[in-house]
């Protein structure tokens, strides 16, 4: 399990070629599942309260960012129809 930290924008101290995972933590926040389309990297986070929130990655940077779906099914909804 690793740990990644972010500054709203790219995944700082991250090397190109290392994504996070199933079960690594992205700001306090684990990493529930990933889906890749294209060259974006959807990483599913589940936060505190709960709910689901979605990173979508290029390379290292955050390219979308979006929180509050109740549902991991939900959020895999949304990105799948460029909702965010």
């Amino acid at each position: 399990m690793k740990h990644y930290r972010s500054n709203g924008k790219k995944l700082l101290h991250v090397a190109y070629d290392d994504r996070p995972d199933v079960g690594d933590s992205i700001d306090g926040m684990k990493v529930i599942s990933t889906h890749t389309y294209a060259s974006d990297y959807a990483l599913f986070l589940q936060e505190d309260s709960g709910q689901v929130g979605v990173y979508v990655l290029d390379d290292i940077y955050i390219v979308g960012r979006v929180f509050g779906f109740d549902t991991l099914v939900e959020a895999v909804s949304a990105w799948m129809n460029d909702e965010i």
